[in-house]
């Protein structure tokens, strides 16, 4: 089973996901990690972030990888702390953005999912990714509240600074902050993480269920 969780940033995906995935014991993909690993390795290699194809060729010559304890690898490095640092954070869109890099990315992320029994969050998941997925859920949550986690998850980072990576994430994903037409909708401003995992638990139950013979 294939469950995917699309939303803006500051939504909650990465936390509800991950935990859904250990109540579930499914695995977790995290596709922003895996265009962040893209970002940092662009970077390092001096790359220019505005030319898409470059990025394409390098996304597609270095696959990245999740080893068996979720941390996040590229060209031979882990690059699980690394790719959350701010540097990151204001570039990643840019890198996102191009058709090319997307294009790669996407193909990999339906490797990755192949294998069934998988939580996968990150956005155009339930469109473009994984249509055929069994649940499609789309989370989101009002612009302060969406701020404010983001402040909690990157303390380093002032709130003003945030807010305005938020209007500039917002702006960029707009063509993909679409849902699925079969999604189930949550808005997560008033819940609790463990209440947002609670029904899409109960939606995979459902699902289940309905296969069972």
């Amino acid at each position: 089973m294939i469950v995917a969780i699309d939303g803006p940033a500051g939504a909650g995906k990465s936390t509800v996901a991950r935990r859904l995935a250990e109540r579930l014991a499914f695995r977790y993909l995290d596709t922003g990690a895996m265009y962040r690993a893209v970002t940092w390795l662009a970077m390092q290699r001096s790359l220019p972030l505005g030319d898409g194809a470059p990025l394409g060729e390098l996304a597609a010559a270095n696959p990245v990888t999740f080893d068996e304890r979720g941390r996040v690898w590229i060209a031979g490095t882990d690059v699980t702390a690394s790719i959350r640092r701010s540097q990151i954070d204001r570039n990643v869109p840019v890198v996102a953005a191009h058709p090319a890099v997307r294009q790669v990315m996407r193909e990999r992320q339906r490797e990755l999912g192949e294998h069934g029994n998988v939580v996968i969050e990150g956005r155009d998941i339930g469109t473009v990714v994984a249509p055929g997925a069994e649940v499609k859920v789309y989370l989101n949550a009002d612009a302060a509240t969406r701020a404010r986690r983001r402040e909690a998850e990157r303390p380093d980072i002032g709130g003003d600074a945030l807010a305005t990576d938020l209007r500039v994430r917002d702006a960029s994903d707009a063509a993909r902050m679409r849902p699925a037409d079969d999604a189930e909708l949550i808005d997560t401003t008033q819940l609790e993480v463990d209440d947002v995992v609670d029904r899409i638990a109960e939606l995979v139950e459902q699902r289940l269920a309905a296969s069972r013979p």
